[in-house]
Order: C-alpha cells, then structure tokens, then sequence
C-alpha cells in the first residue's frame, strides 16, 4: 500500500513546506513508499475529512494522520524494525525539544530573511492576500521592510545558530554519525529558503553548509531533486 501525502504547492508546483519536508524525509528514512497531493493555500476545504486544515497530512489505508510531529511518532511507533528516527523514550524528547525551537524560533528567523521571495516568486496571485495578511501579522512587520534589513538580520541568524555549528563540528549530523529526526525538522527550514530564495543563508565555509549538503543527497537526492537555487 502506497501511502498519501498532502504537500503544501506554490506558483510552478514549488513545494516549500519545512513541516512537509521533514515528512517526506521521515517517510524515506523509513523506506515506507509514497505518493503526494498538491494543496495550494487556498485549497483547505480538501483537508477537511483530517480535523483541520494544515498540512502535512499522511494517510494510510483508514489511517489520517495530521501535523509532522505527530506523523513522525506514527512512523516511529508503526514501522519499529525499520531505521529509527528517535531511537528511545529520551531520543523522542531531545527530538521534541529541537521541533519547539525549530517551530518557535528558528522558523521565524528565516521567515525574515526570505518571506518576500517566497511571495514574490511562489505564492499563486490568488493565495497572495492571506499569506500576505497572515506572515506581516505573526511577523509584526511589513515583507518589504523586513527584506530591506536582511543583510543586518543574516548575521544575528548565523550567529544564533552557534550551538548547531558546534554540535555539527564534532559529528556529521545532528543525531551522531547518521540522520535522524532531529536533523529532518531542521533541515526542513532551510529546504524551504533553499527551494524560494537565491539570499544565502550560511556562508560556504560553516559547517552547517556541508551538513546542508550531506541531508540534500540522503536518500538517492531526494530534497535535491526538488527546484531550488544553488545557495
């Protein structure tokens, strides 16, 4: 059975979700086959039948599983003999806990240092007034004002991620010596700015720009082969 995932799609089918991101790579660490449904922004009435309106979604047979923290518990708890992506009871609250600061911090930063972009190049002309109205909001300020200070605000995102880089100086992937969960949610964030913006986040020489590389030829290139720009 080929299981179905609901994949956020901008302008030219450019799927830039961070939180579907870390689903699709959840689901290749996992081996589990799977197809995608495109939905656009305005397409919520097409989740309904999940309880409610964001994606991802993953559905399996009878089973309808939204939110990707909760879809990579299903995952972790459905598919045991396979690769692990938490590895044990502390494994899965380390991992919840880099998901809260990838959701609460982290993602916002790199929303203002790309949203405008993102607007521009890949939000359809019809979705553009709600993802507008709704990034300035939880945002506090305008995209273009915030575009207009990016090449200040990159250097206080670079140097907030000090205690990634040191974690990935001394081991190539967040979790140790191979992926797992912890290294799909961040690795999300930065999937969305490479798949919407041509503005370099990380400098070529950090290394958190190899890891970046090493997460983009998991699973024969499977974030790669995704559109995006070489940053």
């Amino acid at each position: 059975m080929t299981a179905l995932l609901y994949d956020l799609t901008g302008a030219d089918d450019r799927r830039f979700s961070p939180f579907c991101w870390r689903t699709k790579l959840a689901l290749a660490h996992k081996g589990v086959d799977f197809d995608t449904v495109a939905i656009g922004f305005g397409d919520k009435e097409q989740l309904e039948f999940s309880g409610q309106d964001r994606v991802p979604v993953l559905v399996e047979g009878d089973t309808v599983v939204p939110d990707s923290w909760a879809i990579a518990c299903h995952l972790e708890d459905k598919y045991g003999d396979a690769p692990a992506l938490f590895g044990d009871d502390p494994g899965r609250s380390l991992a919840r806990f880099i998901n809260n600061w990838a959701d609460q911090v982290m993602l916002g930063a790199v929303a203002r240092l790309i949203a405008l972009d993102t607007f521009q190049n890949f939000v359809t002309e019809a979705d553009q007034p709600y993802w507008r109205e709704s990034r300035e909001s939880r945002l506090g300020t305008t995209l273009e004002d915030m575009h207009a200070v990016r090449d200040d605000t990159v250097k206080s995102f670079r140097a907030s991620l000090g205690p990634l880089r040191a974690s990935l100086s001394q081991a190539p992937f967040i979790a140790g010596e191979t992926p797992a969960y912890a290294d799909y949610i961040v690795f999300g964030n930065f999937q969305w700015a490479r798949n919407t913006s041509p503005f370099a986040l990380l400098e070529k020489e950090d290394p958190i720009y190899a890891w970046r590389g090493r997460m983009l030829d998991l699973f024969d290139g499977l974030a790669a082969k995704a559109p995006g720009y070489a940053v």
